[in-house]
């Protein structure tokens, strides 16, 4: 009799009755009452129920190869068995497991934090309960002097990011900011080590780095044919490289490389923009490249944020940082002081925006006499301000995140 192999093709956490399998058995047997194992992550459960799909859930005390049905387990969460883990018996396991199966890592991480630090233990309930049905969600705890306690968060790609913050927003009822989405850098430090950083403020000074890797994609554009001069220069203007350009009927299928950093923020939109909502994306991770990568600081009032910080390449650099200065100008207030909104790299500054300062009109009621006296008064005025300015806090408002989202 050949040894049970059952492919997990989907698993969902219930409240009540734990970990629920939907599998499909390719070979032997299973009944209900059967301890079993994931070969995958060598997690051993006991099949507690079984049935078929009729297409509700029909319990049965036996099923055999060929045949589509569910498993509940008494697993405690789905990240002991993940999607396209084989499922054997653990008195008579199988040797090899069903062939396929990747273990999936997230590339895309982005900090959520609740606009009231009151609402953090919501958040991370929140999460820690998404993350029982969702084996691919990965997250740490995350404190920012600016925003204050958060969760930094490992997704998949950045459809699974948005699914994630409509389901905390709309499930959850929670107010959030949301960081700009960065991927992991493997950085080889001059002594030889080599770490992985998943936000530019994980950087060490680059006095220690030696090289800095970035992940690159392979992606596919399917577009009509009238638009694809414009997604090829698009694709260009994120540091893409065409590789092949196929004619489909009246489609075109258009391959290319680019860095996956550069698509993070605003690329599909864009995408869609200019192919008027006919172009289709899709693209896959395919390796690390060494490339002239540079940390972009920002400072507001000669307070470097970390939470604004982001990896770019050098040619981008200054570009990246007059738009980001201009937009933060846009939405910080108006302070009693002047405000510097700066970009730096290392030491030196590469951008700077001033936000002028609320100006009171002391002169009033001065009439007529000698010019000295509206001096004098102008002179204290500026004194007290540059006295506010040295003592003085800005605020930095959650929209002065929400603006890294989105670039011209």
């Amino acid at each position: 009799m050949k040894p049970l192999k059952a492919l997990i093709f989907d698993s969902y956490y219930d409240e009540y009755r734990g970990v629920i399998l939907y599998v499909r058995i390719f070979s032997g047997t299973l009944k209900k009452g059967d301890e079993i194992k994931m070969m995958a992550t060598n997690s051993n459960g006991l099949a507690l129920e079984i049935g078929k799909l009729q297409p509700q859930m029909t319990p049965y005390n036996e099923m055999s190869a060929g045949e589509i049905g569910y498993i509940v387990t008494n697993l405690k969460t789905t990240r002991e068995a993940k999607v396209g883990d084989t499922v054997t018996l653990q008195k008579a396991p199988a040797s090899k497991p069903l062939p396929g199966y990747k273990n999936v890592q997230p590339f895309v991480y982005a900090g959520f934090f609740p606009v009231s630090n009151e609402d953090y233990q919501d958040l991370k309930d929140a999460i820690e309960k998404l993350s029982l049905s969702d084996s691919a969600l990965q997250f740490e705890p995350e404190n920012s002097p600016v925003l204050g306690f958060g969760v930094r968060i490992g997704f998949l790609g950045l459809l699974h990011m948005d699914i994630i913050r409509e389901r905390l927003e709309r499930e959850y009822d929670l107010d959030l900011v949301i960081t700009n989405p960065s991927t992991d850098y493997h950085v080889l430090l001059s002594s030889g080590e080599e770490i992985d950083i998943k936000s530019a403020a994980d950087l060490p000074d680059m006095s220690l780095v030696a090289e800095i890797r970035e992940p690159w994609i392979k992606g596919e554009i399917v577009v009509p044919q009238d638009y694809v001069g414009a997604v090829i220069q698009l694709i260009v203007s994120k540091r893409g490289l065409q590789k092949n350009l196929s004619y489909i009927d009246e489609r075109v299928l258009i391959s290319f490389e680019a860095p996956l950093a550069n698509l993070l923020t605003d690329f599909y939109d864009q995408l869609k923009s200019v192919t008027s909502g006919y172009g289709s994306f899709n693209y896959d991770l395919w390796s690390y490249q060494v490339h002239d990568l540079v940390r972009v600081d920002f400072y507001v009032a000669g307070e470097i944020i970390d939470a604004l910080g982001i990896m770019c390449h050098r040619s981008e650099s200054q570009k990246i940082g007059r738009e980001i200065t201009a937009k933060l100008k846009e939405v910080i207030p108006r302070q009693n002081f002047q405000v510097a909104l700066q970009a730096a790299i290392g030491g030196k500054f590469i951008a700077r925006e001033n936000l002028s300062a609320y100006r009171k009109d002391v002169t009033i009621g001065l009439y007529g006499g000698d010019v000295s006296r509206k001096k004098k008064v102008l002179a204290k005025q500026k004194r007290g301000k540059k006295r506010m300015k040295k003592f003085g806090n800005v605020e930095i408002p959650s929209e002065a995140f929400t603006v890294m989202l989105k670039r011209d």
